[in-house]
Order: C-alpha cells, then structure tokens, then sequence
C-alpha cells in the first residue's frame, strides 16, 4: 500500500480509504462508516436502484461498486444533491409531483435522474430520461407521478 491513504471525495468532502477492506462496497461505506443513510439498501445486487448516487456527476450503483475502486473519484450521494442547482430541480419535481409514496425508492429515482439529466443534458426528451430510469424500482406508485416528475424536472432544466 502507498505511503498516503486513497482518497474519495463525498458530498464535498475528502474522505480517507486507509480502513475500508478492498471488497467494501461504496453502499456499506456510504451507510455505516460515513452514516450517510439516504442511500437506501434495496437489492444488494444492482437489480433496484435504491442505492443510486452519482460518482463524477454519472448515476452509478453504489451496492455494485467497491469503494476501494474509486479513488480520486467525487461522490455524491442524496444528502447533497440539492446543493446543485440541477439535483435541486429534480427534488422540488419529485415533492411537487407526489412521486414518492413511501419514499423509500425515492433517492435512488431522484439520483439517476439528476445523473441521467447531467448526462442527456438538454435536448434530453421525457421517453429517453423516463428509459434511464427503468433499473429503478418502486413498489407503491403506479409510476405515474414518477414520469410527470421526469417531465416537470425536463421541462425546467431546459
């Protein structure tokens, strides 16, 4: 191991490696070591979405990614996405939307989403943002609010 502790940086802040195992997923190291609990647990295996943070503004699976694999990478995680001004906008369109019924999915929609938006950027259309969801699951809603929701964060990230 080098002289100097892997680095990653979480919500804005450095966060050192030196302690996480090498199979520590990013989930586990979000929720216990950091007590980052917006990050949900839902399948622990990549089938769900629950547990989606974004890792240099890309949606990524945080139960399918080690955490040693990331250093010198920016996460974040649902916390902190309503510091950005984007993430912000797809929050008030999930509230405003009633997309979030029990709320457990919720962060994890809210993260792909702000992800897929950075990435589509604005010529993104509501059937392309509403397919980059599809590896998100909600048990509670009928899914309807959830496209509106992609619609009205659409619509005013333009």
């Amino acid at each position: 191991m080098s002289a100097t502790a892997p680095i990653v940086t979480v919500n804005g802040r450095p966060v050192s490696l030196r302690e996480v195992p090498g199979d520590e997923r990013l989930l586990d190291t979000l929720r216990w070591r950091l007590g980052l609990r917006g990050t949900k647990e839902g399948c622990r295996s990549g089938e769900c979405g629950a547990c989606t943070v974004l890792v240099d503004g890309a949606a990524r699976l945080s139960c399918l990614s080690l955490s040693r694999d990331l250093e010198g990478t920016t996460v974040t995680t649902v916390e902190a996405v309503g510091d950005d001004p984007l993430g912000r906008t797809v929050q008030e369109a999930f509230a405003e939307e009633g997309a979030l019924q029990c709320g457990y999915c919720t962060p994890g929609f809210v993260m792909a989403l702000t992800g897929a938006l950075r990435e589509r950027g604005r010529s993104a259309t509501s059937a392309e943002l509403t397919a980059d969801l599809a590896g998100n699951l909600c048990r509670c809603t009928g899914y309807a609010s959830i496209v509106r929701a992609v619609e009205r964060a659409r619509s005013r990230s333009r």
